[in-house]
């Protein structure tokens, strides 16, 4: 099972950057910003947790997108807390990115089908909630 979903990981990893080739972003850094344009400011733990991602991994990336200017940060409630949220550069990075995602999106589930995209969505959120719960 592990083997599986880590082809088909690899094989959707590919077809996003390449997706988002044009908007200079690969799939990683466009999650991350949309997940940013949803929840708003959280910190790097709560990022961690909403995209079920490895501190390792979401380190380099947001090191990269912070160079990049794409992520504001400001103290939180407590001095060691840092609250991170997209810049003006970052909406815009996304704004620009986004309809080259939503194409990948389209194209997709036009390969697959809408009953099982549908079913993909919901079976891969249970799988995810059963695992990081």
């Amino acid at each position: 099972m592990c083997a599986n979903f880590r082809r088909t990981g690899r094989a959707l990893t590919q077809l996003y950057d390449e997706a988002l080739r044009p908007a200079g972003l690969r799939g990683t850094q466009f999650t991350m910003l949309q997940a940013f344009s949803l929840a708003g400011g959280v910190t790097q733990r709560e990022l961690g947790r909403i995209l079920a991602m490895d501190s390792t991994t979401l380190t380099r990336t947001l090191t990269i997108m912070s160079r990049n200017g794409w992520i504001a940060k400001q103290r939180g409630k407590d001095r060691r807390e840092w609250r991170m949220q997209l810049s003006k550069a970052g909406e815009i990075q996304f704004k620009k990115a986004l309809p080259y995602w939503e194409k990948a999106q389209k194209d997709l589930r036009r390969k697959l089908g809408d009953e099982l995209s549908d079913s993909l969505m919901k079976l891969t959120q249970k799988i995810t909630n059963a695992l990081t719960d």
